[in-house]
């Protein structure tokens, strides 16, 4: 018997049952953190940005209270002088881990810059023909804290007679013998200190009033030169630009100064708190490069050194026109040809002011009776 053909029905419905799928992962994965702090890290950063913000707002709209003062009613301070255990801000490691950790490639960069001046010796009689005869022995940085000690006990000893003789007036400058001695303690951290925290009162003195009287009290010439480097980073951030400018002419400049004569180089720290100094350009050329074009005693291996952080490193247009301006008015000297020659090399668009101002600074010597001149005036041309 034939079998019979199965009609197929197109019209007829099937039902298909799904397949159980495995679960599939997500393609992106949200991590939870079930603590729900943020790692010490990142608050450090956030801290140290919001500190650079309110730093920007004080300077812009004089938010800064200079009302304080040591010993004054509004301020309080931990008298007890115990600085082991002293509680700082953790920035301090920070600039540490930016420091390069090869100290000899760090010290190539402006030997580098010194080696590429080859000099014979008319090159330095032309130069001692250029140089100031009649320049006074500048002063160490330790000689002028002496005389600015010497001049403060002056001042204190003749209002103290004043008082007596029953004139009116206070002394309001005189220090609380415990800051005093709160001080002198800070003072021989500083001339230990190599890294770490720094005392919580050596902190607090870029917010005084009367921040110079605190600070001279730590004599700053006997700070070790990573506690230089600590305290340019400290009074370049918290400091106006004009206080900022005193401390780098005053405490600064007379200690990298000193250090270079003495080892014909410059230490490491202290190489890296002038690339601090920088961070204020205003402050860095009014108190460093201004004042030593105009000493006219600055040597050329100073030039050099200091030379090195402004061409590795970026300046603002306005304060390097305003500084190549006021060196071209200035008379010359080896140091002034240096660095003029730093600042032209930036290439900058320059007002025309500045483009006259280094004209009659070339132009000037088209007369001059001296023939030979030095190799540097030639390489800043």
């Amino acid at each position: 018997m034939p079998k019979m053909k199965r009609k197929s029905n197109k019209n007829r419905t099937r039902t298909v049952y799904p397949q159980e799928r495995p679960d599939k992962k997500p393609k992106f994965e949200i991590r939870t953190d079930d603590t729900g702090f943020i790692d010490p890290k990142t608050s450090r950063k956030i801290l140290e940005q919001a500190q650079l913000q309110q730093n920007e707002l004080e300077e812009e709209f004089g938010l800064h209270d200079s009302s304080k003062m040591v010993g004054s009613q509004n301020t309080k301070l931990d008298l007890s002088g115990n600085f082991s255990d002293r509680e700082a801000d953790d920035g301090d490691h920070d600039d540490y881990d930016l420091l390069d950790e090869n100290e000899e490639s760090a010290r190539d960069v402006y030997e580098s810059f010194y080696e590429e001046l080859k000099l014979n010796k008319e090159d330095e009689r032309a130069l001692e023909m250029f140089m100031m005869k009649d320049n006074l022995k500048r002063k160490s940085l330790s000689e002028y804290i002496r005389d600015k000690l010497k001049e403060k006990e002056d001042e204190l000893s003749t209002m103290l007679n004043e008082e007596q003789a029953g004139q009116s007036g206070s002394n309001g400058t005189e220090l609380d013998n415990r800051v005093v001695d709160l001080y002198r303690g800070v003072k021989v951290v500083l001339q230990r200190y190599r890294n770490g925290r720094l005392p919580k009162a050596f902190k607090i003195i870029p917010a005084l009033a009367n921040w110079e009287q605190v600070l001279f009290i730590t004599e700053p010439d006997c700070w070790t030169a990573a506690a230089m480097f600590q305290a340019t980073r400290l009074f370049a951030s918290n400091l106006k630009e004009r206080m900022a400018q005193r401390f780098f002419n005053l405490v600064l400049v007379p200690r990298i100064r000193d250090d270079i004569e003495e080892y014909k180089r410059l230490n490491f720290h202290l190489y890296q708190a002038l690339k601090k100094a920088l961070f204020k350009p205003g402050a860095f050329f009014k108190g460093i490069i201004i004042p030593l074009c105009e000493s006219g005693d600055c040597t050329l291996r100073e030039a050099v050194i200091i030379g090195s952080v402004m061409a590795r490193n970026h300046i603002p247009l306005l304060h390097s026109c305003a500084a190549m301006l006021k060196i071209a008015e200035m008379d010359y000297s080896g140091a002034n040809s240096i660095f003029l020659n730093i600042l032209i090399q930036k290439k900058y668009a320059l007002p025309y002011r500045v483009i006259d101002a280094l004209f009659y600074h070339f132009y000037r010597f088209l007369n001059d009776r001296r023939s030979t001149l030095p190799v540097l005036w030639h390489q800043c041309l």
